[in-house]
């Protein structure tokens, strides 16, 4: 199966960031990519709260996921993207989603999935973030159906290995992992993360990342956000495919999905588990 990762570098205007990422999408298409996949916050970063409130739109209103459905459908290709930000469709909820959609090659909308973990950190007194505060998190883990069985998750989710492990357990051969990560925690570890969840669970893991100082020209005074770049493919034995660096751009990797079997035959630990007492 042949895939294509997006990695982009977006700024707080969802309308300026959409050409970049259409014509990345077509690019893949031509190139023969079945699935395409874009990094977390696809249509808008931005460090402004107030900035967040006056372009983001519902669901249904989102001229971002629109665009995308139409390029799906118009390209016949499996589409994940990797995150949207959204209001949320519940009147009484003042924060946002994260929300990732696997869009099949009709357009239509094959599931989605609400971000669970938050990434509430203090990184250091310069790098803080408190995801909770505008973002509501998810509930649900989702095992997507589309060309196989997609494990979906999104950035900080990729710390919590239960999540992976239930997934893959479900029937799960891929996962997904689109984010933007932090370029501290990114340098230190993302590779390490991402391998170990492929190694864990013997699937391969999709990793379309958000890279570079991402433009806040409606934001000013407040410090850009930075991203860590390097979307990455790893096979279900560890072994990373693909590393896309750090400037926008269009990765593509042909998948052998018989190493899925192949490095679960090997080691079948998921399989293996046991129920035990305390700690």
């Amino acid at each position: 199966m042949d895939v294509a990762l997006i990695q982009l570098t977006v700024g707080d205007d969802p309308r300026e960031n959409l050409p970049a990422t259409v014509a990345l999408i077509r690019q893949a298409a031509a190139q023969g990519a079945q699935v395409v996949l874009t990094p977390e916050a696809t249509n808008l970063l931005s460090p402004d709260r107030a900035r967040q409130r006056e372009v983001l739109r519902p669901e249904a209103e989102d001229e971002t996921l629109a665009a995308l459905r139409a390029e799906a459908s118009a390209a016949g290709i499996w589409l994940l993207i990797g995150s949207l930000a959204l209001k949320a469709d519940d009147p009484v909820e003042d924060r946002f989603v994260n929300r990732s959609f696997l869009i099949a090659p009709d357009g239509g909308i094959a599931a989605r999935y609400d971000k669970l973990h938050m990434f509430d950190v203090a990184i250091s007194k310069a790098e803080t973030f408190r995801e909770s505060a505008a973002y509501r998190p998810g509930a649900r883990a989702v095992l997507a159906q589309g060309p196989v069985p997609l494990g979906l998750s999104v950035c900080y989710d990729l710390r919590f290995p239960h999540l992976y492990r239930a997934l893959a357990q479900a029937g799960a051969r891929i996962l997904t992992v689109p984010a933007a990560f932090s370029p501290t925690t990114g340098a230190a570890h993302w590779e390490v993360l991402l391998r170990a969840r492929a190694i864990e669970t013997g699937c391969f893991v999709l990793a379309p990342a958000q890279c570079g100082t991402h433009p806040a020209p409606h934001s000013p005074g407040r410090p850009p956000r930075r991203s860590h770049g390097h979307s990455l493919v790893v096979d279900p034995w560890g072994k990373v495919l693909a590393d896309a660096g750090v400037t926008p751009g269009l990765t593509m990797v042909r998948l052998d999905l018989g190493a899925v079997d192949g490095a679960r035959s090997r080691i079948p630990s998921l399989t293996h588990d046991r129920a035990f007492d305390g700690p």
